[in-house]
Order: structure tokens, then sequence, then C-alpha cells
């Protein structure tokens, strides 16, 4: 039997930064709702709490327009009337990295934390679906439940545990995460504003009351019951206090509070006498027809994927350990510019922003943070390897004379690399200063030699490359002390393949004259008229631009991969909808031209060019169907016989240390309201398969549940989707392309989205989008790795994860240094695990790095010394990078920490 009812009544605003209006629109509304919220406060006492929606970004936003309302509102923050946190803002996380999702938490508490005071509240409202390994942050972070709108299908009838077609039995569930945390976990089955607009006249308090509770009741385990006064944008419900006085009156056998999620989270815990499910892992609404899942927008906007996954990458993966290896040196850690970068970057992660869901003007905007948040990244990039290369030792290139020319590449992931790497070198500069006239300063430059050089590691080997002369290049100093320094360059770009440069370190090499080793021969990578082959892989393409990918270590081969898939999309923003009856066309068995590209030593490539056409659009009664607002799955609409050229022109490569496929494609899209993906067939028998999300490799069913009818299963992926069977398996690695499908078509196909050209936002009303359907030139790479099986323990995933992160590489000069010219500033080993990041601690100015466990089963993390940063003073942390259990002893250089079954691992580290 329940305890007695009580009703609580969350006021709340679900505040979508930007939408289907420009930001500033919802900006100048949003000033407007603070404005009536602090009045409010001032003037109703009964009025106890407002809660900003979980994201501590609408303090900045209103600030901005209001500095001299900081007071009153740092006052009702203080008193607890404005619960806020615990989120910077309201991310989708499947779309975001691990590290992002990470930096909003933490940003979110530091922000939270100048006020005094953080909601802990793991509140994910509209999240397009719910991420395996939030309970286990969640837990990490201090907050011990979740509240979200989305990703789980509660039972309708009679509350009955054993009604195993509902994924949980009542709103209120046990959400455990693959490392076995768990948190509360609490369903909107109402949706977050099931208590908005309460009336204050009997009549329709009455009547709405009777109903509102009923509809509560019939998913609550307990007699607290949520009801969330507000929804999207909602402005404040000022007379709150008289309707629920109203209410009280009615319904004298119900407690009516205005209420908070910290007390009705209390109550709930309080009042649980029934048995909740236990729903484990990820939230996706699996257990649905599958038509309202919104999993397309990983597809809608490829374009902005694209620049996030970059973006990120050059954040997280890059400026920051550059900047933490800089700072061991004695530089400062610039915390400063990168919050600033993080914070820019992650106003583009809002589920409406980041999905590519909203109108035009709002996807312009983003591409300009985006473009503003790596320009920062660049900037402590460029800092950052300055510093390290005049730190490296590479006085063992002095034997080649003055004019050698040596060079610093780094490898910031936490893998051992090799890979093909560029860089552009000046053979010689005269600048500005020196006195000389322009024409005498260009004459110099062109009579420079720029042959005669031969390419060298540390150690002396020479190393097969390719010069390319850049001739004649204008370019510039900025020092920090004095004004611009233009100079005219002679500028050559090599390209080479960097070999087994350490984990999170760097490697010198050096472009010399008078070098005494020789190239030794090597076999052809180019092993037919249209094959490649090296020591692990052989590629044989077909006449229709397909190719066989043979594994020469376990023999297996997988037959037509590559092959272009087009279809009709009259679906939205939101959500794929092909039209009914549509044949899908492809390109299997349409002649392509294939011509061989690059032969060199370290990388042999070919072009493949497919002279497609495809339907130009969608027929004309499309239009009618969107202007009448008909609900996606049921349009007729078919597409247009009118057909426009496709032309698809796809590299191939591999290098000679490769275990992968380089793949790129592009074209000029000119088609609308279409999708185009390329398809993987593995051949491999298994009825799950893998895919990279956050912090976690997922493991999924490639059928969908019984009650799903949508003939679209696609997902969302990070880096990687990857099919398995005993002793093979196919790993297909993308740069910014987040949705693929495993087909249902005997071959266990991976579909990876290309590009969903659409002309509406969708949802809830008409509204045009013209720019989503993505005219103009689009380009895609993707990594294709086969394997034995074991994509975590062959490597693949780790190359999956490498091929994120773009190589760094800085000119330097010949001296002495204390860093070796081969080193880093750590070692680790630990199988199963994948390093995420590495970075340092605002607060401590400790290093902080970060590891998970790929694997359901327990590993062992050993962390060494490997430059100037001792282990003596090391620790276990959270998430939110506190100090949790001290972990070294005085004196230890070797560190051994068990991680547990997909356990998410920071390690801080004090820096002396």
């Amino acid at each position: 039997m329940k305890d007695k009812r009580t009703a609580h009544i969350i006021s709340h605003t679900h505040w979508d930064r930007e939408w289907y209006l420009p930001y500033e629109k919802h900006h100048v509304l949003l000033v407007k709702l603070m404005d009536t919220l602090l009045h409010t406060l001032d003037t109703d006492p009964d009025f106890k709490s407002f809660y900003l929606d979980g994201q501590t970004i609408i303090l900045e936003d209103y600030l901005q327009v209001r500095p001299e309302n900081r007071e009153r509102l740092e006052r009702y923050i203080k008193e607890g009337r404005i619960p806020i946190g615990p989120w910077y803002i309201l991310q989708d996380a499947f779309l975001t990295s691990s590290e992002a999702n990470l930096r909003n938490l933490q940003i979110g508490h530091q922000d939270a934390s100048r006020y005094g005071t953080i909601a802990k509240v793991g509140y994910f409202p509209d999240t397009f679906g719910n991420i395996g390994q939030a309970p286990q942050i969640l837990r990490q972070a201090g907050i011990d439940n979740a509240v979200f709108g989305r990703g789980v299908k509660p039972t309708g009838f009679n509350n009955t545990v054993a009604d195993s077609d509902y994924e949980s039995s009542f709103s209120e569930l046990i959400w455990e995460g693959p490392d076995g945390s768990q948190v509360l976990g609490v369903l909107f089955a109402n949706w977050y504003c099931n208590g908005m607009e309460v009336p204050t006249d009997e009549a329709s308090a009455k009547e709405y009351w009777e109903r509102k509770l009923a509809e509560a009741e019939k998913y609550a385990a307990t007699g607290q019951l949520l009801f969330m006064n507000g929804c999207d944008h909602q402005p404040i419900q000022q007379d709150l206090s008289a309707a629920l006085k109203t209410a009280r009156e009615l319904f004298p056998d119900t407690e009516f509070i205005h209420s908070n999620f910290q007390d009705y989270l209390a109550s709930v815990n309080a009042s649980l006498t029934r048995e909740l499910s236990v729903v484990k892992g990820e939230l996706r609404s699996q257990r649905t027809d599958g038509w309202s899942t919104l999993v397309n927008t990983a597809s809608a906007r490829v374009y902005l994927k694209q620049m996030n996954q970059l973006g990120q990458a050059m954040l997280e993966k890059v400026a920051e350990p550059l900047a933490a290896l800089a700072y061991s040196l004695g530089h400062e850690y610039p915390h400063h510019l990168f919050t600033y970068a993080w914070k820019t970057l992650m106003q583009n992660h809002p589920h409406d922003s980041i999905c590519g869901c909203s109108v035009d003007e709002v996807h312009r905007e983003m591409v300009t943070r985006f473009d503003k948040s790596r320009h920062i990244a660049e900037a402590i990039i460029d800092d950052s390897k300055v510093i390290i290369a005049n730190a490296v030792d590479t006085s063992i290139f002095e034997q080649y004379g003055e004019d050698a020319l040596p060079f610093v590449v780094y490898n910031t992931t936490g893998w051992v690399r090799s890979g093909v790497v560029e860089v552009e070198l000046d053979i010689a500069r005269i600048y500005f200063r020196d006195g000389l006239s322009l024409d005498e300063m260009n004459k110099k430059m062109y009579a420079v030699d720029v042959t005669g050089r031969t390419l060298v590691n540390s150690s002396g080997e020479a190393i097969a490359h390719t010069a390319s002369d850049m001739g004649l290049q204008f370019g510039y100093d900025l020092p920090d002390d004095k004004f611009r320094q233009p100079y005219m360059s002679r500028k050559v770009k090599l390209t080479f393949e960097a070999a087994e440069v350490a984990a999170l370190g760097l490697a010198a090499y050096g472009y010399v004259r008078n070098a005494k080793a020789e190239l030794q021969p090597s076999q052809s990578l180019v092993a037919g008229e249209h094959a490649l082959e090296n020591e692990w892989l052989r590629i044989d393409i077909a006449q229709d631009g397909s190719f066989n990918l043979t594994d020469k270590r376990s023999g297996q081969i997988y037959r037509e991969l590559g092959v272009y898939e087009n279809t009709g999309d009259i679906g939205n923003e939101y959500m794929y909808k092909q039209p009914t009856g549509e044949q899908n066309l492809t390109t299997k068995g349409i002649p392509a031209s294939i011509r061989l590209i690059e032969n060199s030593d370290y990388r042999a490539a070919f072009e493949i060019v497919h002279e497609w056409a495809v339907p130009a659009s969608a027929e004309p009664y499309f239009e009618v169907e969107k202007q009448e607002a008909v609900y996606f799955p049921e349009r007729k609409s078919q597409r247009t016989e009118a057909t426009v050229p496709l032309t698809i022109r796809t590299e191939i490569a591999i290098s000679r240390k490769g275990e992968g496929v380089e793949w790129k494609s592009s074209f000029n899209n000119q088609a609308k309201d279409h999708r185009v993906r390329v398809l993987f067939p593995t051949d491999l028998e298994t009825a799950v398969h893998q895919a990279d999300s956050i912090f976690e490799v997922a493991t999924r069913d490639n059928e969908p549940a019984a009650e799903w009818i949508n003939p679209s299963n696609a997902q969302h992926q990070q880096a990687f989707v990857d099919v398995s069977g005993d002793k093979a398996g196919l790993t297909v690695a993308n740069l910014g392309l987040n949705e693929y499908e495993v087909l249902r078509d005997g071959r266990n196909t991976i579909a990876i989205t290309l590009l969903r050209a659409v002309a509406e936002l969708g949802d809830w009303g008409v509204f045009p989008t013209p720019e989503a359907q993505c005219l103009g030139e689009q380009s895609f790479s993707l990594t294709i790795l086969p394997h034995n099986g074991d994509g975590v323990a062959s490597g693949a995933y780790a190359a999956a994860y490498q091929f994120q992160v773009p190589w760094t590489v800085s000119q330097t000069g010949v001296h002495a240094g204390k860093l070796a010219p081969n080193g880093a500033l750590f070692a680790w080993d630990g199988s199963g695990l994948a390093f995420s990041s590495m970075k340092v601690n605002e607060q401590s100015g400790d290093f902080m790095l970060r590891w998970y466990n790929m694997k359901p089963s327990e590993t062992a993390l050993k962390l060494s010394e490997a430059a100037a940063v001792s282990l003596e003073q090391a620790y276990k942390s959270n998430v939110l990078e506190h100090e949790v259990e001290n972990l070294a002893a005085d004196g230890q250089s070797l560190l051994e920490v068990s991680v547990g079954p997909c356990e998410i691992l920071t390690i801080g580290i004090k820096h002396s």
C-alpha cells in the first residue's frame, strides 16, 4: 500500500538556448523570464524555488545583459530558492565526446561553486537517449540520482513488475552502468511539463488535478508524485501560490508542496517499499516502435559533427597534453584559455544545436563558434610546441653541418603510434628587418637550393620521404617582447611515415645534407593494376570501385566493400524516412574510373571516380506534406524522376606500417531530400556488434526489439563501429560520422551515413531549413581495420582512437635540451585500457591522467615515469578531479593500480 499521497510541484523552465528561433531571440526571452523570476521571488515568499534547468550557462547569458541584477541573483541562489548546476549546458551526450561530457560537468560544478551551492541532480530532461556510463560518472561526481525524459518505456498498466514487455515497472527505477554503479532513476513518464499552468479557479483546478494525479499515479512506485511546473521556454507561473492554495482546499487528502529536486528525491527514497526494475546500460528507447528515437539527428548536418570532432580532438587530445608537457618544463598551463575554449565549444553541444535540428540561423552561428574554439586550441598548441621543441636535445644533428633542419613530431595519443606525417619546413628565411628590398629578398629566396637533403631520425637512419618545393612563402613571428616580425622564406613540405613514436611522446628528425645512411630497398605497395599490399593487408579493387580486403594474418577476406547507397529521405532533421516502396540505388555493378595517384616507398593510393546520377529531389507533393505538417512516418511522397549528377571521388590507400585501409571520399552534393551511405559487408556470423560510445565500447544487438517497426535501425557512434566473429572482425573508424547501421541483410553489413539532406526542422511545427540540404562540396574520412575478432587485444580499437587525433609537428634549431630526442612524460601499460586524457587541474596544479576499461573484466594499469615527473605523490581521483585515495609511496617509480570492469579511472600526480 502506498504512503500518503504528496504532490511535489517543481517550478522550472527547460531552456533550449537556441532551436526554432536564433540564439539572440531566445536570449531576449531568457532575460524576460529571469526578470520575472526575480520579481516573483521578491514579492511572493510562498514561491519557494525555481530550478534553472541544470545548466549554469543561463546565469552567464542573463548577466551578460543584466549585470546589475547579480547581487539579487546570488542571494536567491545562496538561499536555495534558485538551485543551479550541475552542468554548464544540457548536452547531447551521444554526440559529444567522453571528455566533453566531463568538461561539461566539471565546468558546471566550478561555475555553481562560485555561488556556494551545487544542485546534485543528474539532470537529463531531454537528451536524445542516455549513455550507459552515466551512472558511474554521476556517482563519481557525488550524484546518486538521474532524472531524465527519454530512453526507457515504463509500464502503463497496473505497475506490474512481471510485465516483461516494458523496461521499467514504474517511473522510478534503478539505473545501473556497465561497471555496476547504480543511481535512482526518475523518468518523466508524463514529460517535464505535467504540472504546467496550474489553474487557480476551483472548477478548472478540480478537473486538472483529478486528471494529473491519476496520470502520475499510473506510473509512480510511491505516493510521492512529481509535477514539473514548466516546459520549453515556459514563462514563470506567477500565480502558482494561489493555484496551490486552491488545490489544497479541493484535495485535503493530498499534500501539495512547492518542492525542489533535493526534497522530492529524499521523499522518494524514504517512501520506497516496492521493488524497482533494474535497467542496465544505455537508454535508447529500444522497446518502442523506433519512429521517435531521434537517432537520425546523428546524421543531420554532418558538417557540424565533423567540425565538432575536430574541435574536441584539438582541445582534449592535442592542446591539453602538449600544454601539460610544456607545464612539466616550467611553463604556465593556460587554464583561462582552456576554460574559454571549452565553454565556446560546449555552447554548440546542447541537443538542439549539435544534433543539427534547429533553424538555419542557429547552425550558421555554430560554425563561427567551432572556428573560435579551434583557433584558441591552435594558439595553445603553437605556444606549447615551441616551448617543448626548444627543450628537446637536437644536438645529434650537429654532425650534418650548420644548415641541418631539425623538427619534432608529437604523438599526443595514449599508444605508441606510427603513421604518415606532413611537415612544412623553412629552408631559409630573410626578415624584413634586415633592410633588404623586397625584390632582393625574393631573389635570395628563389636562389636557395632545396635539393640534396636526406631525412634522418635521431639514430641517423635515413627515412623514405617525399619533398615538395612550396616556393616562396611570406610569414611572420609574433614575439612576446617586440612588434611583429615579417619575413620571406623558402619552404619545403615533407611527407613520410613516422615509426613507433612513444605514447604521449615525441621524436626528433632532421632534414640534412651529408647524411651517410642510405635507404634500404623495399617492395612496392602496388601489387597489381588495381591492387595494394603490405605486410598485413591486400586490397583488390573491382571495376565498380568496390574492393576486397584480405587480412593476411587470418586469411579472412571481406568482399565488396565501399559500395555507395543512395535513398530518398522525406523525413526531417530529427528522423530519416525513406519513401515507401522505394528501391535503394547503389554503385554496385556501375563501372568506375580507377587510377593510381600515389606510389611512394611509404604509401600507395588509388583514386576511384563514380560518375553517378541520382534523383534531384522529392516530388512536388512533398512540399504540400511539409506545409501541412504531415507526421513523417505517414508521408506518401516519392522522389522525382529528374536526376542530377553525383560524382563521387574515393581515395583508397595503405601505408607500409599501417594495419588499416585509409579511405577518403568527396562529392559536390546538388541533390535534395536524400541520404548517402557507404557499405562494408562483413559476412561474419554474430548477433551483436560493438560501437564506441562515452567511456564505453557498447555491445548492441543487431536485431531490434519486437516492438520496433521502423525499417531503419540506425545507431549512434563516436570513434568506431565493429562487427566481430570468433576469429575475425572488422572495425570501421570515422571522423565525425556519428551514424551507422548494421544491416539485417544476411551479411551484417556496416553502413556508415555520409550525408543526409533534408529541408525542415520537424517536431512541433513547420520550420523550413533549406540549408539542411547540405548542398555543395562534402568530404569524409574513414579507416577500415580488419583484426582477429578481438578489437581490444588486436589493437584495432586503439588504432581507431588514434585516427581521431591529428599529428603535431614543429620545426626547431640545433641545440641541447633536457628532453631526449625520443621520449615521453609517462609510460603506461594495461590490457583492455583506453587512454582518454592528460591535463592539469586548475585548483591543485596536479597532472590528471584518465583511462577507461573497455572490457567487463578486471585489469591493471602500470604507470611509470618516463621524464622529469615523479610518481611519488600519485592518487586516485574522481571525475571532478578530487583526490579519493592515495596510491604511491615515497620512492616509487612504478605505479600499479587495479581497474575494475568498465571502470573510468583518473590518476592525479602532484607536480613538484
